[in-house]
């Protein structure tokens, strides 16, 4: 009988850790085939998890988490033998494990890898491989009781994120409540794509903005906004705001409202047409030395690339262009 266990402890970091185990390589459960080598997709070879075995240690963005999680347990489902450690602690601790410890076989990344983090990994004899394995749409979201704010423009959630104190200070119409601000923290990439995207690579702003909680973890911001008893009518009462994958949007629905940006709602359509303006790319990363040292991590790699589109969707995420998928696949077909 197959064992899965997921153990979500929130400590100094707020790291989350899921790890996915098999007790017998011939009993993972028959949902997605059973255990049998699965016909090769992408111009891969077959992906055939029972034929690999060991430990497989992942560590990253708390964005990509989720949907490497779901990979993970599918990875077991179809029989894999070994032990997978998905672990949430953010883009750039990711980075830090990846390239500095050298402890995680893959890296989970909301965010390219930056050139110094490539040196980093360099140094320590790691040339990394990107595989892109889905799009995000970044959420800003509110909480139900925030009535007023439905849409707004970038130049308005850069206000709103820095130097607003009140929700008027954002748009003349709105009312005077004020702002409480919850924020992923700055090893995240999605603090990153924030950054970049609405103050132009300049941190400073959001940095010095008061009212603002900083959170590795994607659950401490839902809560926060979500709890924050917003009625306009009052302008005593706090009316927050904050911003995370969609994901988290999506499993959190009847507790949040998810905003429009420039007149774009977040959704499939948007997301694939390029319109709207906080869609982002979502990563994978290892390198041709650990595929050859762990061959269980090449498969790994495999299984996700050929199948990611059925799973990234039932997360909260969008798929990845299949331009982007099958270049991926002849990155990681080149390390095999």
């Amino acid at each position: 009988m197959a064992l899965v266990a997921s153990a979500c402890g929130w400590g100094p970091d707020y790291s989350r850790v899921t790890t996915v185990a098999t007790t017998s390589p011939t009993q993972g459960a028959a949902s997605h085939g059973g255990g049998s080598a699965l016909s090769g997709s992408r111009g891969l070879p077959p992906s055939d998890p029972l034929s690999v075995s060991g430990d497989i240690v992942v560590a990253g963005s708390s964005t990509v988490f989720p949907l490497a999680e779901a990979m993970a347990a599918r990875f077991e489902d179809e029989g894999y033998s070994g032990l997978i450690t998905v672990d949430s602690i953010g883009s750039g601790a990711g980075f830090e494990r990846f390239c500095l410890a050298g402890e995680s076989d893959v890296s989970n990344a909301s965010r390219p890898i930056k050139d110094q983090e490539v040196e980093q990994c360099r140094a320590i004899g790691r040339d990394p491989i990107e595989f892109r394995v889905g799009t995000d749409a970044l959420a800003v979201t509110v909480s139900p009781g925030n009535t007023f704010a439905t849409d707004l423009t970038v130049a308005e959630l850069a206000v709103l994120f820095s130097t607003a104190t009140t929700w008027r200070d954002v748009r003349a119409g709105f009312p005077a409540n004020p702002i409480q601000r919850f924020i992923p923290g700055t090893d995240s990439g999605t603090f990153d794509y924030f950054v970049e995207e609405v103050f132009h690579e300049d941190e400073g702003p959001i940095l010095a903005a008061g009212n603002t909680q900083f959170s590795e973890d994607d659950n401490v911001l839902v809560q926060g906004i979500s709890g924050d008893g917003c009625d306009p009518s009052n302008a005593a009462t706090t009316c927050s705001v904050g911003f995370f994958g969609y994901a988290y949007y999506t499993e959190n629905g009847d507790l949040l409202r998810v905003l429009d940006v420039e007149g774009v709602e977040p959704t499939t359509d948007s997301v694939s047409a390029n319109t709207y303006p906080l869609a982002r790319p979502l990563y994978m990363y290892s390198t041709a030395s650990i595929i050859a040292e762990k061959p269980q991590v090449g498969a790994f790699l495999n299984f996700v690339l050929q199948f990611v589109n059925e799973e990234v969707g039932e997360v909260g995420y969008f798929p990845a262009p299949d331009s982007v998928l099958d270049s991926a696949a002849a990155e990681l077909n080149a390390a095999l």
